[in-house]
């Protein structure tokens, strides 16, 4: 496993369990984890109560981070060693074009596109499916204050876009998980099976689905 893939990325829309499959990988791999760790944008509350004044500002936090981050790790070649992030830079402008007006997303794009780091390309993607009904009650359970605002009508948008990324995404070997039916965080078993099938991954694209 350590040879195959050292660098890692878990990808999927809000609440599909990204940040705690990153968790589990890197535990169990012992390896690094580089966490994109939303409360700590202090535009994230502001932006779910008001979308049009915060976005810009929102989006660009997040983005920065996520450059300073990889910047970081490439500096100290962190990347030689086994890392699991749970982000794909790649798929920042998704938000990007869901949130901002046009001329706020010409901006951004230039941003992007001027900062973007050359990072190493991940041996693997793990895009975590999962419907919207699914997203929306596992956002709801998270019981994040801030979260409560975000509605179904929004999560569709999400995964629809999402969706039309990996459907294009060949820049990595890909695994698309249907975790709507998937509980590893509570289920050993269901892990184990996933952690399974990441080891058997041999082709550049790939499926895992579960059903119970």
């Amino acid at each position: 496993m350590r040879n195959n893939f050292n660098y890692i990325a878990v990808e999927g829309p809000i609440g599909a369990g990204k940040t705690s499959l990153t968790r589990l990988l890197s535990r169990q791999l012992g390896g690094q984890m580089l966490l994109e760790d939303p409360d700590s944008n202090p535009f994230l509350e502001r932006f779910y109560q008001n979308k049009e004044k915060f976005a810009l500002a929102t989006q660009l936090n997040f983005f920065l981070r996520r450059v300073e981050q990889i910047d970081e790790m490439v500096q100290m070649k962190l990347f030689d060693s086994v890392t699991v992030a749970d982000f794909l830079l790649e798929k920042d402008p998704i938000f990007a074009k869901l949130n901002l007006s046009d001329d706020e997303f010409n901006l951004y794009r230039k941003i992007y596109d001027y900062l973007k780091p050359g990072a190493p390309v991940p041996e693997l993607v793990i895009y975590l499916q999962a419907s919207p009904t699914k997203l929306i009650n596992r956002v709801k359970s998270r019981g994040k204050i801030y979260e409560k605002q975000i509605t179904k009508d929004y999560l569709v948008l999400v995964f629809q876009e999402y969706q039309r990324f990996f459907h294009a995404y060949d820049r990595s070997p890909l695994l698309i998980v249907n975790s709507d039916n998937l509980n590893f965080v509570d289920s050993t078993r269901h892990f184990e099976m996933l952690y399974e099938r990441i080891l058997g991954m041999r082709g550049p694209r790939e499926f895992f689905g579960f059903a119970d």
